[in-house]
């Protein structure tokens, strides 16, 4: 089994401290790889190397996050070559979102064009992954126009892909089955989000297009401010859906951390990784 974990950049110092002691914690688990965000646009451009450098000074792989909105092939082409001189061979290839303020799109619209990009220029240098939607993709305007779109990424290059999280193992299997049909045979690799807090977990779902069940929203709202339960629930939940997915033929899983440990070595051990 694959197993990714993924962080996003800290904002200060303290916040790096603190995210070397997670990291810390759950390179017991022996992942293949460390993924770390990049912001729309470039804008934690900075602190994503910073992370990554120290990801790849600690000797652990890291597979940063490129995205290309509102980035030139020059920028793109820096980027690379300042992570092949690190010794990195993994990127997450992303299309990205445009920040707040920006119209342009840039030299790159989508991230097919990205991984063409960065396969011309690289060759295999990198072993490249990208990003799959069992829900679609909240801006596509069909499931057949996500599909092709998907297609092309990875046609262009791509290694694997890596999902939005989601919470119904039917969307991810439908999906495969879906690219299967499209002549894709890359590895797809379910993204797992650990729940923390049901009320923040709603609000990122809401903006981000992931869909939360019926029943697990009124069976969350059903238990209050009682944390305890609600951590409980949502560590049962969440290990039973890795177990239908591996059960089913899931390649891996790509966990959302959100810069914490306790949850995904918790999940982890009940899988009977560590």
């Amino acid at each position: 089994m694959q197993l990714s974990i993924e962080f996003f950049p800290p904002q200060t110092g303290e916040g790096l401290e603190k995210l070397r002691a997670v990291r810390s914690q759950l390179a017991a688990l022996q992942p293949d790889f460390f993924s770390v965000t990049f912001g729309a646009g470039g804008s934690t451009r900075e602190r994503t190397f910073a992370v990554c450098r120290d990801i790849a000074e600690a000797g652990q792989p890291v597979a940063p996050h490129l995205s290309c909105i509102g980035s030139t092939r020059e920028n793109i082409r820096e980027i690379l070559a300042d992570y092949q001189a690190r010794g990195i061979r993994r990127l997450v290839a992303l299309r990205g979102d445009l920040p707040s303020g920006m119209a342009e799109a840039g030299e790159f619209r989508y991230a097919s064009e990205l991984v063409e990009f960065i396969r011309a220029e690289t060759g295999d240098t990198f072993r490249l992954a990208v990003a799959a939607y069992p829900e679609w993709h909240p801006q596509a305007r069909s499931p057949r126009e996500d599909l092709d779109a998907f297609a092309r990424k990875a046609k262009a290059g791509a290694n694997l892909a890596i999902t939005q999280y989601f919470y119904n193992a039917d969307a991810y299997f439908h999906f495969v089955d879906e690219i299967r049909a499209r002549g894709v045979d890359i590895p797809v690799i379910p993204g797992i989000m650990p729940i923390v807090s049901f009320f923040k977990l709603a609000r990122f779902s809401d903006a981000c297009g992931a869909e939360l069940p019926r029943w697990m929203r009124r069976t969350f709202e059903s238990l209050g401010d009682d944390t305890a339960s609600i951590r409980a629930f949502g560590l049962d939940l969440v290990t039973r859906l890795c177990e239908r997915l591996l059960a089913g033929g899931a390649p891996g899983l790509h966990f959302y951390s959100m810069n914490q440990a306790e949850l995904t070595l918790e999940i982890c051990r009940r899988l009977g990784r560590c």
